[in-house]
């Protein structure tokens, strides 16, 4: 089987993890029970969960001249991405505040950072998009690029994967060069105004499309043909906060393997309940051999 390129095109953050008993309620202080500091952002998470899950990957993304930017550079090229295009800006990188609580709930505050000046791809950018088998794209990086990218990915005939995340507005022109809108549920009512009583909704706005349900599975749908329920893998949940990047990088890859979309959907479900097992984002990211793990009971 040959090995599938996928191309990311995202935001890259430092995560500043903090535990405790609950999440606190505006205006209130807990005591948290303990911190981890790891790279995150959706970009280079879904950058490294593609390797992980066997795919050859590069990011594509902006970091700052700060001390995250060097670590998160280090961190992500160590884990086998290509990270030659990563852009290095002045300033500072990409930070997000997540908070997690006992039943693996979070809150997070992300502030962009570098990230906002990833704009204007370079020639070099836009050949490596060209020449992949699937683009992955996310909506923490300014708008305009990630159309940028998804056009000539349409243009070369590369599969574009958009996670529709954080929510918000998608251009009708972005939108015409997705392959897979895959949404969790807050991001489906923020496109469409419906949820899970009408997964179906999502089909106006592309194609195909997954629509995520942590805990409770998911939908998905394409045009022309049913909708199909893909029950959620159960495992003790420790921590949410990258289920969401394990499972669209999983799909991305096994989508690129040449797997039906649906059955691609039942192993990246594999690889997001692999991740919840962890605390943490980068580092709770599935390995190829645990999602087979869990996707073999259910396949």
């Amino acid at each position: 089987m040959q090995q599938t390129r996928v191309v990311v095109v995202g935001s890259a953050n430092m995560d500043l993890v903090a535990t405790a008993p609950a999440l606190p309620r505006p205006g209130e202080t807990v005591l948290g029970s303990a911190f981890v500091m790891v790279p995150g952002g959706k970009g280079a998470n879904q950058a490294v969960a593609a390797v992980r899950a066997g795919a050859s990957c590069a990011f594509l993304g902006a970091i700052g001249s700060d001390a995250f930017g060097v670590t998160l550079k280090a961190r992500i090229t160590a884990a086998g991405v290509d990270t030659g295009q990563l852009r290095v800006v002045y300033g500072a990188s990409g930070v997000a505040l997540v908070m997690v609580g006992a039943d693996g709930e979070n809150a997070i505050m992300v502030t962009p950072g570098a990230n906002t000046a990833f704009t204007d791809l370079t020639e070099g950018e836009l050949a490596a998009v060209r020449a992949a088998d699937v683009l992955v794209a996310q909506l923490e990086i300014p708008v305009a690029t990630v159309t940028e990218a998804a056009l000539a990915a349409r243009a070369a005939g590369t599969r574009v994967i958009l996670n529709a995340a954080p929510a918000q507005r998608v251009p009708d022109e972005l939108l015409a060069a997705v392959d897979l809108l895959v949404v969790n549920e807050n991001e489906a009512l923020a496109l469409t105004g419906r949820g899970r009583d009408d997964p179906g909704a999502l089909l106006a706005l592309a194609p195909r499309a997954v629509l995520t349900l942590g805990g409770d599975g998911a939908w998905y749908v394409e045009r022309d043909a049913e909708p199909a329920y893909v029950p959620a893998v159960q495992v003790d949940v420790v921590d949410s906060t990258a289920a969401g990047d394990a499972f669209t990088a999983a799909l991305a890859v096994a989508w690129g393997e040449g797997r039906d979309l649906l059955a691609a959907v039942r192993w990246a479900a594999a690889a997001g309940a692999a991740c919840v097992r962890r605390l943490g984002a980068s580092v709770a990211l599935p390995r190829r051999a645990e999602i087979d793990e869990l996707h073999a009971p259910s396949a």
